[in-house]
Order: C-alpha cells, then structure tokens, then sequence
C-alpha cells in the first residue's frame, strides 16, 4: 500500500513537471508568434507611411531644386535645375531589366549645379550584344541644361557592379562611386530636360501595403491556435 501511495506521488510529480515543461513550450511558442506579427505589422505601417509620402510628394507641384532644404521629407518631389553634366563622370550600372524583363543597365551621369554636384539617373538602356560590348548609350550635351526631375536620397541610389563608360569600357566589379567623386545626399530621377529625355525613365515604386498586415494576422492565428491545443492537452 505504502509503495503504491510513493508510486502514485512520483507519477503526479512527473505529470506536474511534464505540464510545467509543456506549458513553457507553448508559452515560448506564443511569444515567437507575437514577436513575428509585430515584426510584420510594423513593415505593414512602414511601407504604408512610405507610400503615402511617394504619393503626397510626387502630386507636389515642380520646385527650384535650390528652394529645397530638406531633402529627407521632399524625397520623390519634383524639382527643376540648371547645370551642366559632367560627361567624365558616366555610369551604367549593370543586372536592371526592364518592365518587360529585357537585360539592361541604369545610365548615371554627374551634374554640377551651382557649385554642387549630385547623380542623376538618365533612365534605362538596354545591354550589347555581349557582357563586354558597349551599350548604345544617350549622347551627353554640352554646355548648360535645364532638367526636370524627382529627389532621391543617396541611400536609395541603385547598387550593384559597374560598366564604365569611359576608356575603354572594362567591366568594374567593384567601384565606389562615392570615393570618386564628392556628391551631396541626394540624387534625381531624370523626368525630362534639354536633349535629355530618357525614353526608359526610372519608374516610381509599386504602391502597394504589401502582405504584412495579413502575415500578421496569419502570426496572431498560430499564436491562439497554440493556446488552443495546450488546454487541449493539459495533461
């Protein structure tokens, strides 16, 4: 009798210590589950505010690139300037297709403005024949444009490998264009300008909120399905 009274206390003793150990489990499971939804739901409200300042800024009308002071809030704003490109300093920027999937660079020249320079992206052109032969590229005017275009910051501006233009056109694998030449933080999107219109302008992002509150909502699904099926087995 005194044996089967040890016996029974061990037994509850292992299903009390097994319940602990379960409901730990499915405690740390749920916390996965609500770190992931918040995680998703923050892109969800991220992306929404980007979209929205895409979309406020870009209906702004045109400005005097110089009348912008703060180019972090007037990102995708349409400006106007008056320089002269630096044909010197001339990029294509390699692995960018266009909207019907074609093989092709981003073509970047340097522009001086009253005494600052910055990128501006001339749009999309398609490759060579080869990974070695020259694209047919825009010619580069001369002499002072007027340009119209939208700001993008630097951060944003297209990575990748290098084509150079200039020389003999080697492939560059690796070169910063940043060490090259001292730009400021921001860049333009070439809309139009004096024998400049790109026929391949780069195009605004999709303006779409993306999956993320769904895969939130998914999250917070698997975290109540978690705590559903541990009282289903409490023992």
């Amino acid at each position: 009798m005194q044996r089967t009274r040890v016996r029974n206390k061990l037994s509850s003793r292992s299903k009390e210590k097994n319940s602990v150990l379960k409901s730990f489990v499915a405690l740390l499971l749920v916390s996965l589950c609500l770190i992931a939804a918040n995680w998703q739901y923050q892109r969800g409200v991220d992306r929404h505010a980007k979209n929205f300042k895409i979309e406020a800024n870009t209906k702004l009308p045109a400005t005097p690139l110089t009348e912008v002071k703060d180019f972090n809030s007037n990102e995708w704003r349409t400006v106007t300037a008056s320089g002269v490109f630096d044909a010197s300093h001339e990029v294509l920027l390699r692995n960018h297709y266009s909207d019907d999937g074609v093989y092709g660079f981003e073509y970047l020249t340097l522009f001086k403005s009253q005494g600052k320079s910055f990128w501006v992206d001339r749009g999309w052109v398609k490759a060579g024949a080869s990974a070695a032969a020259r694209p047919e590229i825009p010619t580069t005017p001369s002499g002072e444009v007027n340009i119209t275009g939208r700001v993008r910051l630097n951060s944003a501006l297209p990575h990748g490998s290098f084509f150079a233009i200039p020389a003999s056109g080697d492939l560059v694998s690796a070169w910063n264009l940043r060490a090259k030449v001292k730009t400021e933080n921001y860049y333009l999107d070439l809309i139009s300008g004096e024998s400049v219109t790109p026929k391949a302008p780069a195009q605004l992002p999709e303006l779409s909120d993306g999956p993320h509150m769904a895969y939130a909502l998914q999250w917070i699904f698997f975290a109540g399905l978690i705590i559903y099926s541990r009282f289903l087995i409490r023992r």
